[in-house]
C-alpha cells in the first residue's frame, strides 16, 4: 500500500502558475507509475498527466505545452508544475499512483479567477 499527500493548491490568477506535490509513503515509490488527474463540479475526473516509473510522461491534450510532470525519487515525491492558467483549470487535483492497484489522495483544490 501507498499513501499519498497532496500540496500546493490554492488561488490564482488567470496567467499564473501553481506547483502541485504529492509526497508518498508506506512503500516503495520507484515501483509506481504515478499520475495527476482533476474533477471540476458537474464533470468527471480526467487525466492531467502521467509519468511512468522509467520516467516516460503523457499529457491531456488541454494541458499540453502548459503543465509538466515530473518525480524525485528520493524524495517519494511527484510534482505538476502548471504554468499559464487558466479558469478552466479549476478542478479538484489528485495525485494517484499505479502499481497494480490505483491509490488516490484526498485532493488538493485548485481556483483560478480573477
Amino acid at each position: 500500500q501507498v499513501q499519498l499527500v497532496e500540496s500546493g493548491g490554492g488561488l490564482v490568477q488567470p496567467g499564473g502558475s501553481l506547483r502541485l506535490s504529492c509526497a508518498a509513503s508506506g512503500s516503495i515509490f520507484s515501483f509506481y507509475d504515478m499520475g495527476w488527474y482533476r474533477q471540476a463540479p458537474g464533470k468527471q475526473r480526467e487525466l492531467v498527466a502521467i509519468i511512468t516509473r522509467g520516467g516516460s510522461t503523457n499529457y491531456g491534450d488541454s494541458v499540453k505545452g502548459r503543465f509538466t510532470i515530473s518525480r524525485d525519487n528520493g524524495k517519494n515525491t511527484v510534482y505538476l508544475q502548471m504554468n499559464s492558467l487558466k479558469p478552466e483549470d479549476t478542478a479538484v487535483y489528485y495525485c494517484n499512483a499505479h502499481y497494480p492497484y490505483d491509490y488516490w489522495g484526498q485532493g488538493t483544490q485548485v481556483t483560478v479567477s480573477s
